[in-house]
């Protein structure tokens, strides 16, 4: 009995021992692999080569301020061997709108989704590198075509990018039925930022449509480093400060310098339509217009909105919002003169006018979803098509054949010769 109690006490003794000598022995182990892991690190960076230090470009502008735009020469020093991209924009903000109706490769579904922002710089434009003129003249064969991502990718002018990329964009999903009834659709949750850069370049292209608009090839880089670039503001841009960076890389890019844009009248500024213009042009166009207008019994707004379209950089929506009052000035002195010679039918008027103002609600809304060029394609056709009409109902076999027509321009007659006389009677009075 005696010997088996010795044996387990010897046993436990033993255990005892084994587990303190483990517990000790992987302790000094620890210990041990701390210090050579460590020694290993401290050799590592003893041996390591000092990393290259990247120092960001620097920049100068030979002027300051400018007169209803002109050219600043941009000048600094890069880190060589690294293309530079300058990147400028303005702090006037103006709203710009891309709808998405372009039919889904992968689903085969059209989206229908509305984009808009309120914070598009007025003025935005990277200029590359000279060497990147060939690619920009093959951007800009695609005419219709060219995508301004693809054109960053090829150009390298993507890692300048970086304003309109973090502007807030709303989205809308717009269906037939709210578009019928003058509503933009049902506004969608905020994108991620990835999405919201992809869907900002969408918005600069609708902006500026097209390709030398925002990307100019004419940074001149030397081996050394140092780069000079032209930069352009063209006249008619908007006033304000203009902000202007070098870019040699994606986290390589120098600090900002500014400009002053400043602009006089006659040149206005118009601050939904992210231009300036001289408003002389526009008031003679619009005299003569006018007085044709309110001739054939119209305000003249179906002359004047292809005409400031195409004669003024000046966006389509703003042209139809814009021509709506300017009417009403037209109209308001025709309907008085009317009035007093009586060819004003007041039933049918305002008959008619219950419906013009349904299409008032109805037609704003309905300009943010066509691009300029669908705009100009509808009035392509309607103004014509208006003219044969008019011009097939003023020919004598018309005229021959339709008795009322007659009767129409017998009664116009008879009223201008009494007009007339009521004048000559009054002018003798005075």
């Amino acid at each position: 009995m005696k010997r088996l109690w010795l044996s387990m006490i010897i046993a436990l003794t033993a255990t005892l021992f084994m587990i303190y000598q483990n517990g000790v022995f992987a302790e000094k182990t620890k210990t041990r692999a701390a210090k050579e892991e460590k020694n290993s690190e401290a050799e590592q960076k003893l041996n390591a080569k000092p990393a290259e230090v990247v120092t960001a470009p620097t920049i100068q502008i030979d002027k300051t301020s400018l007169n209803n735009g002109g050219t600043i020469t941009v000048t600094g020093t890069a880190p060589a061997g690294k293309p530079v991209y300058v990147e400028i924009w303005t702090d006037r903000k103006v709203r710009t709108s891309f709808f998405d109706s372009k039919r889904d490769k992968e689903s085969g579904k059209i989206p229908y989704i509305l984009y808009m922002t309120n914070e598009m710089p007025a003025h935005y434009v990277i200029y590359t590198p000279k060497e990147q003129k060939g690619n920009i003249e093959r951007i800009k064969e695609k005419g219709k075509n060219w995508s301004y991502s693809k054109a960053l990718k090829d150009t390298g002018a993507d890692i300048a990018y970086s304003v309109p990329a973090k502007i807030k964009i709303d989205r809308y999903q717009a269906t037939l039925w709210k578009s019928i009834i003058g509503s933009r659709g049902s506004l969608l949750p905020q994108m991620d930022e990835k999405g919201n850069k992809k869907r900002s370049m969408q918005l600069i292209k609708a902006r500026f449509r097209n390709p030398d608009k925002v990307l100019v090839p004419t940074v001149e880089v030397s081996t050394d480093g140092t780069y000079t670039a032209r930069v352009t503001i063209e006249k008619g841009s908007s006033p304000g400060a203009y902000y202007i960076t070098a870019v040699a890389d994606k986290n390589i890019r120098s600090q900002h310098v500014t400009i002053e844009n400043n602009i006089n009248f006659p040149n206005i500024y118009l601050s939904n339509a992210g231009t300036s213009l001289n408003f002389l042009g526009p008031f003679i166009l619009t005299l003569v217009i006018a007085i044709f207008g309110v001739l054939m019994g119209a305000g003249g707004g179906f002359i004047m909105n292809p005409l400031l379209v195409s004669l003024w950089p000046l966006p389509h929506t703003i042209v139809a919002g814009t021509v709506m009052p300017t009417v009403l000035f037209s109209q308001a002195s025709g309907i008085y003169n009317y009035s007093k010679i009586k060819f004003i039918n007041w039933r049918l008027g305002i008959g008619i006018g219950l419906a013009m103002v349904a299409g008032g609600f109805i037609g704003p809304k309905l300009t943010e979803l066509i691009t300029l060029d669908q705009f100009k394609f509808v009035f392509g056709w309607i103004l014509p098509i208006l003219a044969a009409l008019m011009f097939w109902q003023t020919t004598p076999g018309y005229i021959k054949k339709n008795k009322k027509e007659q009767s129409i321009l017998k009664e116009f007659k008879k009223r201008a010769e009494e007009a007339a006389k009521i004048k000559a009677q009054e002018g003798k009075r005075l």
